[in-house]
């Protein structure tokens, strides 16, 4: 069984290598994940979600800061730096909270500001589309992304 904070190391290193794969495989088959721009996803949702991103990433660079767990639980501290579709450059200042089974994901919370992600994402725009409630909006279309990425949509 892994130790779950070389769980954490590796769901990220293979984030920056733009491996999808291995990062679906770090995830319980029945693993929960949220973040602002998504919601909340389960079981295989999860795992394409990162499959979707890492394969669309062009320049994405990951840095994990700082990482630790402790028994089931653990945390991560990481910075994502990518152009996004728009053209423009984001650095997303992300904090993760993870719950562990097996040695696989069961439970994974990102943390950012969707307020200063649109600003930088989407300029000018992204300064009204961060806020309750049309930051609604990013995630129709985050969710609707990923349900063409899944053959839903």
């Amino acid at each position: 069984m892994a130790d779950n904070a070389s769980v954490i190391r590796e769901l990220y290193e293979a984030l920056d290598r733009h491996d999808g794969e291995t990062m679906a495989r770090q995830y319980a088959p029945d693993a929960r994940f949220k973040d602002p721009a998504f919601g909340a996803l389960s079981g295989a949702e999860a795992g394409d979600m990162w499959r979707m991103l890492t394969g669309r990433a062009e320049d994405l660079k990951v840095e994990l800061s700082e990482h630790s767990a402790d028994g089931d639980t653990g945390t991560a501290h990481w910075i994502a730096t990518y152009t996004f579709s728009t053209g423009r450059p984001v650095v997303n200042d992300i904090h993760a909270r993870f719950r562990f089974r097996d040695g696989l994901i069961v439970d994974h919370e990102d943390s950012f500001s969707i307020w200063r992600w649109a600003r930088q994402a989407l300029g000018p725009p992204g300064m009204i589309l961060g806020l309750p409630p049309m930051n609604l909006l990013v995630r129709k279309r985050a969710r609707g992304d990923l349900a063409k990425f899944r053959g839903e949509g």
